[in-house]
């Protein structure tokens, strides 16, 4: 028995399904079902990072939403310290999200344009508590600057800022709840790589600081195996495999695991001159 048997879970899934219906191609032909989730198990624990790992459309996302209430799953439950958030009313609902919070993949399009940066900070407080609104601009000074961005931006707009900032803005509007799971979609994956190791070290700085969990939604795996302490692999809606970082990336079971790693580029030195060499000597008039 692992300590992970002895203590219950963050957020856990039981079956998780969602099924989506497309529209009808003909008026007399029922309309197709995509199953974009179905029969998902999936347990976090505090302090344990979970990476969500799979190829676009294997239904990473949609997990990740139904992880956080923003769609109903069609079967299956979704249990938040052993509560199943399906069952809470709105104001219980609201009550629960204050402990997590979610961080999106476009760090512009999750950031309301005509809003000042302290409005978008501090809407968390806004939503969930009734302190005043000196009180909402002076935590979102403090959230900016856990982030290593200053109080004298809240009074800028997200076009103000480059795109590694812009998540940082959305990291502190996640924070400023002090959630104990946060979940993010692609956090990095629209930053230019050179700002990627930037973010993913000031997420597990914050982690190391404040004590949260990171259920991260990712298709690079060297992302995840920076983060995580724990990776599940879906295709096509399902679970497939589920592991360590050093147990999946060293001994994957499973076929499709296997070739998600196969297709992980490797650089090998002076290579890419090798080729040219070769090819310019095959057909001399293609340079």
């Amino acid at each position: 028995m692992t300590p992970d048997d002895l203590r219950a879970p963050l957020l856990q899934t039981r079956g998780l399904g969602k099924t989506y219906r497309l529209p009808r191609r003909q008026l007399w032909q029922a309309p197709q079902q995509v199953h974009a989730l179905q029969e998902a198990d999936l347990s976090v624990f505090s302090g344990r990072n979970v990476g969500i790992v799979g190829e676009s459309g294997s239904g990473k996302s949609t997990l990740a939403r139904l992880a956080m209430a923003l769609d109903t799953p069609s079967t299956g439950q979704v249990l938040w310290d052993g509560q199943d958030i399906q069952t809470l009313s709105g104001k219980a609902l609201r009550a629960a999200r204050r402990n997590y919070q979610m961080v999106f993949q476009d760090p512009y399009g999750s950031l309301d344009p005509r809003m000042t940066v302290a409005r978008i900070v501090a809407e968390p407080l806004q939503a969930l508590s009734r302190t005043s609104r000196a009180e909402q601009r002076e935590q979102a000074g403090e959230a900016l600057h856990q982030v290593g961005l200053q109080s004298q931006d809240l009074d800028k707009y997200p076009h103000e800022f480059s795109g590694g900032q812009r998540q940082r803005i959305a990291i502190a509007r996640a924070l400023i709840t002090r959630p104990k799971l946060i979940v993010a979609d692609e956090p990095v994956s629209a930053l230019d790589v050179s700002i990627q190791a930037q973010v993913l070290n000031l997420l597990l700085d914050l982690q190391q600081r404040f004590g949260m969990t990171y259920l991260l939604i990712s298709h690079d795996l060297a992302v995840v195996n920076h983060l995580c302490e724990e990776v599940v692999v879906m295709q096509q809606g399902r679970i497939v495999e589920r592991g360590s970082p050093k147990q999946l990336f060293t001994h994957a079971r499973h076929p499709y695991t296997q070739t998600l790693l196969n297709a992980v580029p490797q650089i090998v030195p002076g290579r890419a001159r090798a080729l040219r060499q070769l090819r310019s000597k095959a057909s001399p008039n293609l340079v």
